[in-house]
């Protein structure tokens, strides 16, 4: 089995690349650089990743993106939560600010043409249940009706595979651990700097996923 694998080095792809790594004879990594706020440290830690375990990596530029705007891509403020708001309200009030237009779908159709072209069987995904709360386009839902438009789509259509599509990011951590994913060559921030910001959602979200695991987070000592 080969496969694509979109990888951000977040916690969430990160893990579902070691879950992939394991099973395919053959894995092509894509990291998308849209000028989010994140690329440089994002963009460091894939590489990382991508050479410690010896794997295909290739950079889509797609700086028209941030045309769309968005506190990802723009100068705007990045929304804060406490910590008690991760699952409130608050939580799909931040989720409109920090999100990218169509995004998922632009990046799965660019891997989609790559999984063809290559003759890859899967598209590997780091979606998970906990985000598919408040973006769309990381639900069941979601997966299952591009996989519908990839029969249409493409001659020889890949399959999306979401291996976290159940699990919240506790339950990330913990497989994680249990895979050894490279979780300490992972970078989850919204912001790039020499250390996480500590106080984006991004970041918030990680560390109770830590907490809620039991175990110190390894990313931390980057």
């Amino acid at each position: 089995m080969k496969s694509v694998i979109l990888l951000s080095a977040g916690l969430d792809s990160t893990v579902a690349f070691k879950h992939v790594y394991d099973r395919c004879s053959e894995l092509l990594a894509l990291t998308f650089d849209y000028g989010q706020r994140a690329a440089t440290n994002e963009l460091e830690h894939v590489t990382m990743i991508c050479r410690e375990f010896d794997v295909l990596h290739e950079v889509i530029e797609l700086p028209w993106i941030r045309n769309f705007g968005g506190a990802l891509t723009d100068a705007s403020a990045l929304p804060e939560l406490a910590e008690h708001e991760l699952d409130g309200a608050a939580s799909v009030d931040s989720a409109r600010r920090v999100w990218v237009p169509a995004r998922n779908l632009l990046f799965l159709s660019i891997a989609a043409g790559y999984a063809e072209d290559r003759g890859y069987e899967l598209i590997t995904v780091g979606f998970d249940a906990e985000e598919a709360a408040t973006f769309p386009d990381n639900t069941c839902e979601f997966v299952e009706r591009f996989n519908r438009a990839l029969e249409y789509g493409t001659l020889t259509p890949p399959t999306i595979d979401a291996p976290l599509i159940d699990l919240d990011k506790a339950g990330i951590v913990r497989l994680g651990m249990a895979i050894d994913a490279p979780l300490a060559l992972s970078w989850s921030c919204y912001e790039s700097g020499d250390l996480p910001c500590g106080v984006c959602e991004s970041c918030l979200r990680r560390a109770r996923a830590f907490a809620e695991a039991g175990v110190a987070d390894p990313g931390l000592g980057i």
